[in-house]
């Protein structure tokens, strides 16, 4: 399935001027700035940026883990940040989480029977021999066996505890899932079977992701979007394909030169990135890039580049293209 098929009908999420700020000292750090995105049902949405970018951070606001500061998330219709009650108990059946690291995840006291079980215990979905029988199942469907419900997190190695985690966010048949890291931890060999699970799993089940990593070779394979964030800010959109065929922003253009290409005959000009990442506390004025961009002018100093359509679903914030330099 194309991208185009994706992006039809109502999006399942609306993302508008999200913002999460902590104080710090009497300052403000801004981990999310401004981010606003539509996400469509059955559409896997990649984010990447490097470490201290805003990625985890925006994606545990948008489910609720943590509260904005300010902006809005409307899922299936309704104001994430306006519900209370059982309207939030709902949403929190609708959009789950898999967390990065499936050692610290998983409560090392509690069997897998009940690791699974508790979602279903919390929301009062099965009881007794339809619990066990719905924990079973979920358990199979993560390519894991019957004989390892009562076991504990500690009889297993990262590659299936992953798949507990997974599990455990399937209990509720959410339409959502927040995917944070979830290969960052595991072993090289083992991050392609928990990625082909889960695009095995989104067909299945019409799972919608935003998918968080670090890995840009492994956020092309399963994303049918790419969203590029610097110091809490967008910096560029565009389907799987015209990112890494032509990135418009420079940021991006040294994050994919970093990529390795799997043949040692071809060789990629690597850009690197001068000086450190500014501080969120204190971010440069105009283009928080601007001070490790190579074309960094003036203008990039003095005013904050417009976000825009360069080319038909193509967007970035960029003076290069916003003025023409």
């Amino acid at each position: 399935m194309n991208v185009k098929t994706k992006q039809t009908g109502e999006p399942l999420l609306q993302i508008r001027n999200l913002k999460k700020y902590y104080k710090v000292g009497g300052k403000q750090l801004k981990a999310v700035n401004d981010v606003s995105l539509d996400i469509y049902p059955g559409e896997t949405i990649g984010l990447v940026g490097e470490s201290g970018c805003g990625k985890s951070t925006a994606g545990k606001t948008i489910i609720r883990l943590h509260e904005p500061t300010s902006g809005e998330v409307v899922f299936d219709g309704e104001n994430v940040f306006k519900l209370k009650g059982r309207s939030l108990n709902k949403l929190k059946k609708d959009m789950q989480i898999i967390f990065q690291d499936p050692y610290s995840s998983l409560n090392p006291r509690m069997t897998v029977e009940d690791l699974i079980g508790e979602p279903l215990d919390l929301h009062k979905i099965a009881k007794g021999k339809e619990r066990r029988e719905r924990i079973i199942e979920l358990l199979e469907l993560v390519g894991l066996k019957a004989e390892h419900i009562n076991r504990f997190p500690h009889e297993f190695s990262g590659g299936q505890r992953q798949r507990i985690g997974i599990a455990r966010a399937l209990a509720l048949n959410p339409k959502f899932i927040v995917c944070d890291e979830p290969i960052s931890a595991l072993d090289v060999s083992i991050q392609a079977q928990v990625v082909n699970l889960l695009k095995d799993l989104q067909d299945k089940m019409n799972l919608t992701y935003l998918f968080i990593a670090h890995d840009l070779s492994m956020v092309k394979y399963i994303s049918d979007r790419i969203l590029v964030m610097y110091l809490g800010n967008m910096v560029e959109l565009t389907d799987s394909d015209s990112l890494y065929k032509e990135p418009l922003h420079p940021y991006t253009r040294a994050l994919l030169s970093a990529v390795p290409i799997p043949d040692p005959f071809v060789e990629r000009e690597r850009i690197v990135l001068e000086g450190e990442v500014p501080s969120p506390i204190d971010p440069p004025s105009g283009c928080v890039f601007r001070t490790r961009c190579q074309y960094a002018t003036d203008i990039c100093a003095s005013s904050v580049p417009e976000w825009r359509e360069v080319k038909k679903g193509h967007f970035t914030a960029c003076h290069l293209y916003n003025e023409g330099i």
